[in-house]
């Protein structure tokens, strides 16, 4: 029918989890989907565990902040959780106001 998507392409092509906090003093969570926990790495380092597990570790995400750069991913990178650093323009690992991090992908 007119304007109708099939339910495989919208259920793939669907954010996984997202989560929106701060790293600067005390980690925040302001707000998320399918995160069960966010840890602190380190210095600009946001760990998230997802309340559903992907189906690997290859689905796609992406991180921002309210600063210079972020990069996503390091050894942390699994079905159940991903992380985001933040540095600033020395680039040199930063805390937060605000970071972000979007994921895509399969859940397990």
């Amino acid at each position: 029918t007119a304007r109708s998507i099939d339910t495989d392409y919208l259920a793939m092509g669907s954010n996984k989890a997202w989560i929106s906090f701060t790293s600067a003093g005390t980690f925040v969570n302001h707000d998320s989907f399918n995160v069960s926990s966010l840890a602190d790495g380190g210095t600009g380092d946001g760990i998230i565990t997802f309340s559903n597990n992907m189906a690997n570790d290859d689905f796609a995400f992406v991180s921002g902040s309210n600063n210079y750069h972020t990069s996503c991913g390091n050894a942390d990178l699994s079905t159940s959780i991903c992380s985001a650093q933040a540095f600033d323009s020395s680039h040199a690992a930063s805390d937060q106001v605000l970071q972000t991090i979007i994921v895509a992908g399969e859940l397990a």
